[in-house]
């Protein structure tokens, strides 16, 4: 067998290269190390401090909805619940495979770099796909306020969690099933190795869609509430409800407003490139961007406790009591509180709760 003809094997996978072919499957995976050492300190940085401030926060948050009966007998603290853990699982995996990637230049073999690669697409989904059942919780509660109750039940949203998470890991996990270009002798992706184009389209559309639900539910969150504080100033409502009402609505309106600024600063620069890589090609400078951008996908786990969780005042008041019998106050806190740990309700947190208009108090502290 002459020169010409001799058949090569691909440096990072099993794929065998037939003579005088070019197999696209063959991925170096020192191609997609494209970072400078400049770079490399600055993302070390980035991801040690903002996975630190993440695992923390949502561990906190875990901690506090788990160990008080009444926040975790509520559908909508679940949900809150499936979204710290989603964002733990998310400083955990991406820090560690980001950093060992770009920064060490680790090598691994095919099934472990998809390994890995999975448990980061499954956490920042989950993360994504908690907020979409947080927002449909949201809207139910503003849409359908009197069969909120019988909608929205404990049953109902584990039943809901454990079938988004179920679907999340089986879709994250397709690379590693056999579904990546080494295997399928496909064309890869030039963001991720050994990720299949196809798959990569897939998964862009159903995370493009989960976000448009997101972003639907929220608009209209906040068109309802404009709409109610158009209705309470066209009818001059003096009262002393009234007012609070108006400035609920007001409160209500910046709260959503943020989260969905929060999220398209997050994630339309990734998604993006993503939907660039499908139709043409990248070179290394737009690599180095899009790995600088795939960790504000990363900030958006770290501030997601802090706009959906600690912003709570039965949150708060929970944690306030933890801080106080840390440092022995528990009896002035404490009065306000059952001996059992359970929090009484004393500030209107949902959406059915702020919105107070006639025909939503059905759904009021559910």
């Amino acid at each position: 067998m002459s020169s010409t003809d001799t058949v090569s094997t691909c440096p990072y996978s099993n794929t065998t290269v037939a003579p005088g072919k070019k197999n696209e499957s063959c991925v170096d995976f020192t191609a997609f190390m494209v970072l400078t050492e400049g770079q490399k300190i600055v993302v070390f940085s980035i991801c040690f401090v903002v996975g630190s401030l993440t695992f923390l926060e949502n561990l906190l948050v875990l901690c506090l909805i788990f160990s008080t009966q009444y926040l975790r007998g509520k559908p909508s603290y679940l949900f809150i619940s499936s979204l710290a853990l989603a964002d733990l699982f998310a400083s955990i995996f991406f820090s560690f495979f980001f950093v060992e990637f770009h920064v060490f230049k680790n090598m691994v073999s095919t099934p472990m770099f998809l390994f890995k690669l999975g448990g980061v697409i499954m956490a920042f989904t989950g993360s994504l796909g908690s907020l979409l059942l947080t927002s449909i919780d949201r809207y139910i509660c503003i849409h359908k306020p009197s069969e909120y109750k019988t909608i929205i039940t404990r049953k109902n949203a584990l039943i809901s969690l454990a079938v988004l998470w179920t679907t999340i890991a089986l879709i994250s996990f397709l690379p590693l099933m056999g579904w990546n270009c080494s295997t399928l002798n496909s064309v890869c992706s030039e963001l991720f190795p050994c990720v299949d184009e196809t798959y990569l389209a897939c998964w862009l559309a159903f995370v493009i869609s989960l976000l448009v639900f997101i972003v639907y539910a929220y608009i209209h969150i906040l068109w309802k509430a404009h709409k109610h504080a158009v209705y309470m100033e066209k009818h001059v409502i003096q009262s002393r409800s009234g007012k609070a009402r108006m400035r609920m609505d007001i409160k209500l309106a910046k709260t959503f407003g943020v989260i969905l600024a929060i999220l398209v600063f997050c994630w339309s620069p990734v998604l993006s490139f993503m939907f660039v890589d499908l139709f043409s090609k990248l070179d290394n400078k737009l690599k180095m961007v899009f790995a600088f951008c795939c960790t504000l996908c990363f900030v958006n786990s770290m501030v997601n406790p802090l706009v959906y969780a600690l912003r709570s005042k039965d949150m708060l008041h929970v944690l306030l009591g933890v801080v106080a019998r840390c440092h022995d106050q528990a009896t002035f806190f404490w009065s306000s509180v059952e001996s059992d740990g359970q929090q009484k309700p004393i500030h209107p947190d949902t959406v059915c709760e702020l919105v107070e208009v006639p025909s939503l108090t059905d759904c009021r502290k559910t």
